[in-house]
């Protein structure tokens, strides 16, 4: 009777699966999805460097800068719960494949746009986070639902570097080619995400974990004894379709209210911390340091570095120590660095800047701990509601990406120029702010967090 039921509900053809080697097939996989996210969040800060030239030059406000730069959050909180739904109802590959193409096609435009043009540019970085949202939802459920058990935590923690060498390679486009080519040119190479999104669509299998859960058992099939490299006959066979296959009900994600807002706040001060300091950081170091854009972008590749290192650190204890315990270390960490950055943000210590010094230090803790909470989310929900969890977590990232911008614009005076003054006058009381945030996030590991290392994933609810 036991195999019977495991036979019906698919788990056998699961537990194949999830005891396959990581052969080229996998990798192939992960490197291109891993190449989409890199550039797909290249796309995302590239304004960034654009903003710290522009800003200036075509007289923008606080309020009208903070608007170009939260509108890409709320098209990230639409294209998130969007397409996790739909990827859940039709699959995870296309999702991605098409996201990518509206990120990349919306980035590169801003290229065109013609000068003092701000609404535009606002319109355009909606669909750059509509697209980057979209795009990352399924990728990253995608990537969670290919690696096996015993490998998950991490190399789903080991693909989250990806956003921090998408930040990276801004900084260092930025850095190199604004300068000779102008901030047009460095716009338009938004456009070769579009390259990897094709790859995708070529080379990618839909999940095998998610076709299972959905019912389609001879595609999971067909996959898993290409996989195998094993006659399909020897492939189990469900004899009956899910009790609860994935569907595109964004309630269901509320069923455990602890988790839920678990979920949210983890992914909202986050993302509230990270992009307060990655969206409005070259333009305070431009101004409130004295130096160029360039030379601010300059300063940012090793935040961005900071960042990376943490990923790869928390990449490599995870397995060990356990998601719950790097979150909460890591809330606290980012809190501390962040609170202190803006203290000491007209300090120098041997003409170093100590505010550009702290900032990499509340990156490496920011960034590693989205290298523990993103696939942590999907972990926990399971593959039923695997892109639609990983949507939630990517709305509430959105709301981060609006909240992060919107903070230092609010306390500088959203009618004021962007000028010296107003910015020094607001660093500290928004560090403190995003630093408070991170707390929020440290103590919801503690009172809210469940551990998922080493457990399977469910296929049903």
């Amino acid at each position: 009777m036991a195999t019977q039921t495991s036979l019906q509900s698919g788990e056998d053809l699961i537990e194949l699966f999830d005891n396959a080697p990581l052969d080229a097939r996998y990798w192939r996989t992960f490197i291109l999805m891993s190449g989409l996210q890199i550039l797909d969040f290249f796309d995302f800060f590239l304004i960034a460097f654009v903003m710290a030239v522009i800003g200036p030059r075509w007289h923008l406000t606080y309020g009208e800068g903070a608007l170009i730069l939260y509108c890409a959050g709320v098209g990230a909180i639409i294209g998130a719960l969007a397409w996790g739904s739909i990827a859940d109802v039709f699959g995870r590959k296309m999702q991605t494949v098409s996201g990518t193409f509206i990120c990349g096609l919306s980035a590169g435009l801003i290229g065109v746009l013609p000068s003092g043009a701000w609404g535009a540019l606002a319109v355009l970085r909606f669909f750059v986070g509509f697209g980057l949202a979209a795009g990352v939802t399924p990728a990253l459920t995608i990537v969670v639902e290919v690696t096996p058990t015993r490998w998950r935590t991490g190399l789903a923690s080991f693909y989250l570097i990806c956003p921090a060498i998408g930040t990276l390679l801004a900084s260092f486009t930025a850095a190199a080619l604004l300068h000779t080519l102008g901030w047009r040119a460095v716009a338009m190479t938004g456009f070769v995400a579009i390259v990897f999104g094709i790859l995708v669509w070529i080379f990618v299998p839909e999940s095998v974990r998610w076709l299972t859960a959905k019912g389609r058992f001879a595609e999971a099939r067909a996959q898993l004894a290409k996989q195998l490299r094993m006659p399909i006959e020897r492939i189990p066979q469900p004899t009956a379709r899910p009790a609860s296959p994935p569907r595109a009900n964004l309630g269901d994600l509320y069923a455990n209210p602890r988790l839920f807002w678990q979920t949210v706040i983890i992914w909202s001060g986050s993302a509230t911390a990270a992009y307060g300091y990655y969206l409005w950081g070259p333009t305070i170091a431009a101004l409130a340091l004295h130096v160029s854009p360039v030379q601010a972008a300059k300063y940012f590749i090793y935040v961005s570095l900071g960042g990376l290192t943490g990923r790869v650190f928390v990449s490599l204890v995870a397995p060990k120590a356990g998601r719950r315990p790097i979150g909460a270390l890591f809330g606290v960490g980012s809190m501390a660095g962040l609170a202190l950055a803006g203290y000491y943000h007209a300090a120098l210590i041997s003409g170093v800047p100590v505010f550009i010094v702290l900032v990499i230090v509340s990156a490496f803790f920011v960034e590693g701990g989205f290298a523990n909470l993103a696939p942590y989310t999907i972990e926990q929900y399971g593959v039923s509601r695997g892109s639609r969890s990983s949507g939630l977590g990517q709305a509430a990232n959105g709301v981060g990406k609006i909240v992060g911008p919107l903070v230092l614009a609010v306390l500088a005076g959203s009618g004021n120029l962007i000028a010296p003054q107003a910015t020094a006058a607001a660093v500290l009381p928004a560090f403190i702010f995003l630093g408070a945030y991170m707390l929020a996030v440290g103590l919801a590991y503690v009172f809210l967090g469940v551990e998922t290392r080493g457990r399977e994933m469910a296929l049903g609810d």
